[in-house]
């Protein structure tokens, strides 16, 4: 199992940074829409999305969202952290086979242990996909956690 040591309010600073990439690939799309309900031919239909302005099948747009909240929760502060909220603005589309990367900025300490931070999403040649920002609640207390392993899911 993998270790994961989280980073509580009171180690904060203004400015630090984390990271997560993910290569979206067919599968994190068929399991995106089975699971979020979201069946739009734009993610899933080649012909369909061939006529959009996208001319292609693109990924969904909160999957970036799931991948902000992974980092949150994986990366910076990590384990523990509670969401309590996000705004995100999405500046161009993810296409299947982009490797983004999740860079999450913290950009103020706020009263009880609330944290406000900057959370933007890249793709492989720089371009940003999602601008957004969060606010969680950061762990009072520093730990480190074994996270279990990723459940096998098969596709029907």
């Amino acid at each position: 199992m993998t270790q994961v040591s989280n980073v509580p309010y009171d180690a904060l600073e203004i400015g630090q940074k984390a990271s997560l990439n993910k290569t979206v690939e067919e599968r994190d799309v068929q399991l995106f829409a089975a699971v979020s309900g979201d069946n739009n031919p734009v993610h899933l239909d080649a012909a369909f999305a061939a006529e959009t302005l996208f001319k292609e099948r693109i990924a969904h747009g909160m999957f970036s969202g799931a991948l902000i909240s992974a980092a949150i929760a994986c990366e910076l502060p990590g384990p523990g952290t509670i969401y309590l909220g996000q705004q995100l603005r999405f500046t161009r589309p993810v296409k299947l086979g982009d490797t983004l990367t999740v860079e999450l900025e913290v950009l103020e300490k706020l009263p009880k242990g609330r944290v406000r931070l900057a959370t933007r999403v890249f793709n492989q040649n720089a371009e940003q996909v999602v601008d957004g920002e969060a606010e969680v609640l950061a762990p009072r207390a520093a730990q480190t956690v074994s996270m279990p392993a990723m459940p096998q899911v098969t596709i029907a």
